[in-house]
């Protein structure tokens, strides 16, 4: 296991673009998971490489929790804010090539208090060989992780966000260093997504779904 790999399982500050919490808190409920992705490959040899392989890391876990489909139902269906389920479509926005997409949605996360997303842009601007501003987002969240967290109500789920196979399937493609995706017909589903056209920063950005936990759950 590498050093950087050891901290993303530890949640250590020392580490804060690569740390887990609030997701973090849920890792034991992910099972083997973390120590598949532990077995994932030595550190590339590019810093924007390794920042990728970092967040193909963080994404998988995001998507593997219990607790991913019920924060985005929350985020759908209820009137409060819920970062945490902006936290999961920018993932699932990431892993269908939709980085400008999954970049509006961990902003929006991380404006609420999510550091977990504040990580992620911090990952994502490395891997763009963007230094300055993944800096500014690697502050961000060790601000965030360092300030006090209101508990969320997290409701059950009748759906699993992604099919066991498929969660397994993307931990396997970050132990062999491949990138994070979706299959077809699960990608569909995110690419159908309805799109708001009026941000000029970002373009047309995939909004959520009120069906969308259920029609990925169909889909797979």
């Amino acid at each position: 296991m590498t050093t950087g790999q050891d901290r993303l399982l530890r949640g250590d500050p020392a580490q804060p673009a690569a740390a887990g919490p609030p997701y973090g808190e849920y890792a034991a409920n992910a099972g083997s998971a973390w120590e598949r992705l532990a077995a994932a490959p030595a550190p590339m040899s590019a810093d924007h490489e390794q920042a990728g392989h970092e967040l193909d890391l963080v994404t998988a876990m995001i998507l593997a929790v219990p607790t991913a489909a019920p924060s985005l139902d929350l985020l759908i269906n209820d009137r409060r804010i819920h970062p945490e389920g902006a936290l999961v479509l920018g993932a699932l926005l990431y892993t269908v090539g939709h980085r400008d997409g999954a970049e509006f949605w961990w902003k929006f996360a991380a404006g609420g208090g999510n550091y977990t997303s504040a990580s992620c842009l911090s990952m994502l601007h490395r891997s763009l060989g963007e230094v300055l501003d993944a800096e500014v987002w690697r502050r961000e969240a060790e601000s965030l992780g360092a300030a006090p967290r209101p508990s969320q109500r997290i409701l059950d789920s009748p759906y699993e966000l992604l099919p066991a196979q498929v969660r397994d399937e993307i931990i396997s493609r970050c132990r062999f260093g491949l990138d994070v995706r979706l299959p077809p017909r699960l990608a569909a589903v995110i690419h159908q997504l309805p799109a708001d056209d009026g941000d000029h920063e970002y373009g047309e950005i995939p909004q959520v779904s009120a069906h969308l936990v259920r029609h990925l759950a169909a889909a797979g």
